[in-house]
């Protein structure tokens, strides 16, 4: 059986550009305290190149843990970002990801630092207004949700195949669908313009790849 890693490698997804435009997966996994407790046996197992968001924002040791996942991420040639806490980010010299909220008020501090150090940046949107605001932050990709029905977010409302490819049309972002994605449902993305998928749960069964 494929999992969502098999499914993303062999969409036609648009290439998804990374600092020094270095091609990058189409693949997504954002870490969560309570569905991924221990990210690391999950990242040891994604392709090379695939985007890692950190958060678990309720965990103690999240500093601690952020380092060890720096660790495995470098090993693997993974890209790391760091969800939130900017200073975190800079001291294991790994990218940021913003927060809808956050990305409203980007400090001309974090948009120097991402000018001048060439560092990932991504944002998280769930509409026009949110995709208008991540654009003009300039970050280098953006996560767009919820496109499906979601566990995470039970009863509420989803944008729609239909809405997700005219929001991806009007920007030149790379997008990121975010939101139920599976294999029941990867497939619908085809030609809808994302750049890739992000997931948590539903990457749990991604498989080592062959050394």
């Amino acid at each position: 059986m494929r999992t969502l890693a098999d499914l993303a490698r062999h969409l036609n997804f648009r290439g998804c550009r990374r600092p020094n435009n270095r091609p990058a997966s189409p693949l997504a996994l954002l870490t969560d305290h309570q569905r991924l407790a221990d990210p690391l046996p999950v990242v040891a197992r994604l392709p090379a190149g695939s985007l890692v968001i950190f958060r678990h924002y309720e965990t103690p040791a999240r500093a601690a843990l952020a380092r060890r996942l720096a660790k495995l991420c470098r090993s693997r040639r993974l890209h790391l970002v760091i969800a939130t806490d900017f200073d975190l980010a800079v001291s294991l010299g790994s990218g940021l990801h913003l927060p809808e909220g956050l990305a409203r008020h980007a400090s001309p501090r974090i948009r120097l630092w991402h000018r001048r150090r060439g560092a990932l940046m991504t944002a998280a949107a769930h509409g026009r207004p949110g995709l208008a605001r991540a654009a003009r932050q300039g970050v280098d990709a953006l996560l767009l949700s919820p496109v499906f029905p979601t566990l995470s977010h039970p009863g509420k409302p989803s944008l729609g195949l239909l809405a997700f490819r005219r929001l991806v049309r009007l920007t030149r972002l790379d997008v990121y669908a975010l939101g139920g994605i599976s294999s029941a449902t990867v497939t619908r993305l085809v030609g809808s313009g994302a750049a890739g998928i992000a997931a948590i749960g539903g990457l749990g069964g991604v498989r080592r790849p062959r050394a």
